[in-house]
């Protein structure tokens, strides 16, 4: 699935995040930085050790942060580690904090020169978040975003779960162009 909002475009597609060929990958990571279970893990072992290192001296992440280190192995050049909310009820901040998540991703990538870039599903695992709302706030907030700032060509949605697919194509279908 494809849309254009402002001068990007953003895509929706069923994959592995760890082969896409974009000049960044996001990583939705916990605040130590250090690898974990889901995508962080994943992400870990198909770059390699050198994601590690550079994790080790950013000094972790706050929830709703992001920072920036090689891709290491990876196709994409950057991966770019973000810290989701884990959701308890919805009321202590979560979709200001996970909003914060994309819009914070996309920020440090125009200053690090990416064009492309690919997201999962921050708080979509183990953090528990809801996929229906998880999704209308990820696609909500990028395209919001990108209205707004130039730069960013193209952001793709990359999607492991079928279920969060059929959320996320909901989401899309909301959108204005």
């Amino acid at each position: 699935m494809v849309k254009t909002v402002g001068k990007t475009r953003l895509e929706l597609v069923k994959g592995d995040i760890t082969k896409e060929q974009v000049d960044a990958i996001v990583n939705a990571a916990n605040t130590t930085l250090l690898g974990g279970g889901g995508v962080d893990g994943a992400i870990h072992r198909a770059g390699g050790p050198a994601i590690l290192e550079e994790c080790k001296k950013l000094g972790g992440c706050p929830t709703g942060e992001a920072k920036i280190t090689t891709g290491g192995r990876l196709p994409a050049r950057y991966v770019i580690h973000t810290v989701g909310p884990v959701y308890r009820d919805g009321n202590h901040g979560e979709p200001k904090l996970l909003a914060s998540c994309y819009r914070r991703s996309l920020e440090v990538a125009l200053e690090n020169g990416v064009k492309t870039i690919a997201f999962p599903a921050i708080s979509c695992g183990v953090y528990g978040y809801p996929f229906e709302e998880a999704a209308r706030i990820a696609v909500k907030t990028v395209a919001d975003f990108v209205r707004t700032t130039e730069g960013i060509e193209c952001v793709r949605f990359v999607l492991f779960d079928p279920a969060l697919v059929e959320h996320y194509q909901s989401a899309f279908s909301e959108l204005e162009e």
